[in-house]
Protein backbone atom coordinates (compact mmCIF):
# COMPACT_ATOMS: atom_id res chain seq x y z
CA UNK A 1 0.00 0.00 0.00
CA UNK A 2 1.17 3.52 -1.20
CA UNK A 3 0.53 6.88 0.44
CA UNK A 4 -1.58 7.77 -2.51
CA UNK A 5 -3.62 4.87 -2.54
CA UNK A 6 -5.13 6.14 1.34
CA UNK A 7 -9.03 6.53 1.87
CA UNK A 8 -11.02 9.36 2.77
CA UNK A 9 -10.84 8.05 6.54
CA UNK A 10 -7.02 7.43 6.17
CA UNK A 11 -6.42 11.01 5.27
CA UNK A 12 -9.08 12.71 7.81
CA UNK A 13 -7.18 10.70 10.44
CA UNK A 14 -3.97 12.09 8.97
CA UNK A 15 -4.82 15.69 9.43
CA UNK A 16 -6.18 15.03 12.50
CA UNK A 17 -2.81 13.12 13.79
CA UNK A 18 -1.05 16.56 12.61
CA UNK A 19 -3.18 18.62 13.95
CA UNK A 20 -2.98 17.61 17.21
CA UNK A 21 1.17 16.96 17.43
CA UNK A 22 0.82 20.72 16.43
CA UNK A 23 -2.06 22.33 18.35
CA UNK A 24 -1.49 20.36 21.67
CA UNK A 25 2.28 18.78 21.65
CA UNK A 26 1.06 15.03 21.88
CA UNK A 27 -0.65 12.65 19.72
CA UNK A 28 -4.16 11.47 19.72
CA UNK A 29 -5.28 8.15 21.30
CA UNK A 30 -7.60 5.62 19.60
CA UNK A 31 -10.49 7.00 21.05
CA UNK A 32 -9.69 10.64 19.98
CA UNK A 33 -9.34 9.64 16.80
CA UNK A 34 -12.06 7.26 16.64
CA UNK A 35 -14.61 10.38 17.93
CA UNK A 36 -12.81 12.53 15.50
CA UNK A 37 -13.54 10.19 12.74
CA UNK A 38 -17.27 9.70 14.62
CA UNK A 39 -16.97 6.07 14.68
CA UNK A 40 -18.76 3.82 17.52
CA UNK A 41 -16.04 1.63 18.13
CA UNK A 42 -12.26 2.17 18.70
CA UNK A 43 -11.16 -0.51 17.05
CA UNK A 44 -12.41 0.79 13.63
CA UNK A 45 -9.77 3.82 14.40
CA UNK A 46 -7.10 1.33 15.49
CA UNK A 47 -7.49 -0.55 12.03
CA UNK A 48 -6.84 2.99 10.02
CA UNK A 49 -4.00 3.88 12.75
CA UNK A 50 -2.73 0.41 11.53
CA UNK A 51 -2.97 1.15 7.75
CA UNK A 52 -1.29 4.85 8.08
CA UNK A 53 1.71 2.87 10.20
CA UNK A 54 1.97 0.20 7.44
CA UNK A 55 1.51 3.21 4.37
CA UNK A 56 4.91 4.67 6.26
CA UNK A 57 3.21 8.26 6.95
CA UNK A 58 2.77 7.24 10.74
CA UNK A 59 5.38 5.72 12.92
CA UNK A 60 4.77 4.60 16.55
CA UNK A 61 7.16 6.07 19.13
CA UNK A 62 8.95 3.14 22.05
CA UNK A 63 6.96 5.62 24.15
CA UNK A 64 3.96 4.85 22.34
CA UNK A 65 3.21 8.75 21.21
CA UNK A 66 2.99 8.84 17.33
CA UNK A 67 5.62 10.34 14.72
CA UNK A 68 4.19 11.82 11.46
CA UNK A 69 6.56 11.07 8.81
CA UNK A 70 5.34 12.66 5.59
CA UNK A 71 2.13 14.61 4.39
CA UNK A 72 1.35 13.09 1.33
CA UNK A 73 -2.13 15.19 1.36
CA UNK A 74 -0.03 18.12 1.10
CA UNK A 75 1.92 17.04 -1.55
CA UNK A 76 -0.46 15.80 -3.73
CA UNK A 77 -2.26 19.27 -3.88
CA UNK A 78 0.69 21.53 -3.49
CA UNK A 79 3.83 20.28 -5.14
CA UNK A 80 5.16 24.23 -4.30
CA UNK A 81 5.97 22.98 -0.49
CA UNK A 82 8.66 21.70 1.63
CA UNK A 83 8.24 19.42 4.83
CA UNK A 84 10.21 20.89 8.33
CA UNK A 85 10.74 18.83 10.93
CA UNK A 86 8.36 19.83 13.89
CA UNK A 87 11.10 19.34 17.18
CA UNK A 88 9.01 18.51 20.21
CA UNK A 89 11.00 17.89 23.72
CA UNK A 90 14.67 18.24 23.43
CA UNK A 91 16.77 15.78 25.31
CA UNK A 92 19.87 17.28 27.01
CA UNK A 93 23.08 16.96 24.94
CA UNK A 94 21.50 15.67 22.20
CA UNK A 95 21.19 17.95 18.79
CA UNK A 96 18.33 20.24 18.24
CA UNK A 97 17.33 17.73 15.45
CA UNK A 98 18.03 14.54 16.31
CA UNK A 99 15.83 11.68 15.64
CA UNK A 100 13.85 10.95 18.67
CA UNK A 101 13.17 14.98 19.19
CA UNK A 102 11.32 15.23 15.71
CA UNK A 103 7.88 15.12 16.60
CA UNK A 104 6.21 15.55 12.63
CA UNK A 105 6.75 16.65 9.36
CA UNK A 106 4.77 19.50 8.40
CA UNK A 107 4.45 21.15 4.98
CA UNK A 108 5.97 24.88 4.46
CA UNK A 109 6.09 26.97 1.39
CA UNK A 110 9.15 26.95 -0.57
CA UNK A 111 9.16 30.57 -0.73
CA UNK A 112 9.88 30.75 3.02
CA UNK A 113 13.16 28.98 2.67
CA UNK A 114 16.62 29.20 1.02
CA UNK A 115 17.87 26.98 -1.25
CA UNK A 116 20.84 24.81 0.63
CA UNK A 117 19.97 25.46 4.21
CA UNK A 118 18.36 23.38 6.88
CA UNK A 119 14.94 24.64 8.68
CA UNK A 120 13.25 23.30 11.69
CA UNK A 121 9.77 24.18 13.03
CA UNK A 122 9.78 25.08 16.83
CA UNK A 123 5.95 25.80 18.94
CA UNK A 124 6.77 28.96 21.45
CA UNK A 125 5.31 28.93 24.77
CA UNK A 126 4.78 31.91 27.19
CA UNK A 127 4.73 35.33 26.40
CA UNK A 128 8.67 36.31 26.53
CA UNK A 129 8.72 37.79 22.78
CA UNK A 130 5.08 39.05 22.58
CA UNK A 131 6.73 42.57 21.22
CA UNK A 132 7.97 40.88 18.81
CA UNK A 133 5.01 39.24 17.31
CA UNK A 134 5.78 35.70 18.64
CA UNK A 135 3.19 34.54 20.81
CA UNK A 136 2.36 31.47 23.29
CA UNK A 137 1.34 28.91 20.48
CA UNK A 138 2.69 30.12 17.14
CA UNK A 139 5.03 28.65 15.15
CA UNK A 140 8.44 29.55 14.30
CA UNK A 141 10.26 28.75 11.41
CA UNK A 142 14.09 28.32 12.03
CA UNK A 143 17.05 28.50 10.00
CA UNK A 144 19.53 25.86 11.83
CA UNK A 145 23.09 27.69 12.05
CA UNK A 146 25.22 28.11 15.16
CA UNK A 147 25.96 31.88 14.70
CA UNK A 148 24.04 35.25 15.08
CA UNK A 149 24.37 38.95 14.68
CA UNK A 150 22.89 41.57 16.97
CA UNK A 151 19.27 41.87 17.20
CA UNK A 152 19.02 38.55 15.04
CA UNK A 153 15.79 36.53 17.19
CA UNK A 154 17.81 33.01 17.75
CA UNK A 155 16.83 29.65 19.20
CA UNK A 156 18.67 28.29 21.87
CA UNK A 157 18.97 25.58 24.45
CA UNK A 158 18.57 26.50 28.18
CA UNK A 159 18.36 23.79 30.49
CA UNK A 160 17.01 21.04 28.45
CA UNK A 161 14.40 23.57 26.91
CA UNK A 162 14.27 25.22 23.57
CA UNK A 163 13.82 29.16 24.05
CA UNK A 164 13.41 32.12 21.52
CA UNK A 165 15.05 35.77 22.31
CA UNK A 166 16.61 38.41 20.92
CA UNK A 167 20.22 38.11 20.63
CA UNK A 168 23.35 40.64 21.60
CA UNK A 169 27.07 40.14 21.84
CA UNK A 170 29.31 42.03 24.11
CA UNK A 171 32.53 41.71 25.14
CA UNK A 172 33.11 38.27 26.33
CA UNK A 173 29.20 38.22 27.22
CA UNK A 174 26.11 36.95 25.09
CA UNK A 175 23.09 38.34 26.14
CA UNK A 176 19.31 36.70 25.17
CA UNK A 177 16.80 38.90 25.70
CA UNK A 178 12.91 38.78 26.19
CA UNK A 179 10.98 41.33 23.92
CA UNK A 180 7.63 41.69 25.79
CA UNK A 181 4.69 43.44 27.93
CA UNK A 182 5.23 40.85 30.76
CA UNK A 183 8.14 42.40 33.10
CA UNK A 184 8.76 39.24 34.54
CA UNK A 185 10.91 38.10 32.09
CA UNK A 186 14.95 39.10 32.49
CA UNK A 187 17.97 39.03 30.19
CA UNK A 188 19.80 35.97 30.30
CA UNK A 189 23.08 35.97 30.30
CA UNK A 190 25.97 33.46 28.84
CA UNK A 191 29.61 33.11 28.15
CA UNK A 192 31.48 33.01 25.06
CA UNK A 193 31.15 29.15 24.51
CA UNK A 194 27.65 29.19 24.07
CA UNK A 195 26.46 27.81 20.85
CA UNK A 196 23.01 29.51 18.81
CA UNK A 197 20.64 26.71 17.30
CA UNK A 198 19.44 28.60 14.81
CA UNK A 199 18.12 32.46 13.65
CA UNK A 200 14.14 32.46 13.84
CA UNK A 201 13.35 33.46 9.74
CA UNK A 202 9.29 33.19 10.05
CA UNK A 203 6.28 33.38 12.37
CA UNK A 204 3.42 31.19 11.42
CA UNK A 205 0.22 32.36 13.90
CA UNK A 206 -2.34 30.37 12.67
CA UNK A 207 -1.55 26.24 11.30
CA UNK A 208 -3.01 24.79 10.61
Amino acid sequence: MKPKDLNIKDREALRYIRNSLVSKGRSPSVRDLMRALKYHSPRSAALVLERLIKTGVVMRRPDGNLRLLKDPIDQESNPQTVEIPLVGSVACGNPILAEENIEAMIPISKGFTRSGKRYFLLKTKGDSMDLAGIEDGNLVLVMQQSTANNGDLVVALIDDNATVKEFQHSGDAILLKPKSRNKKHRPIILTEDFKVQGIVTKTIKNFP
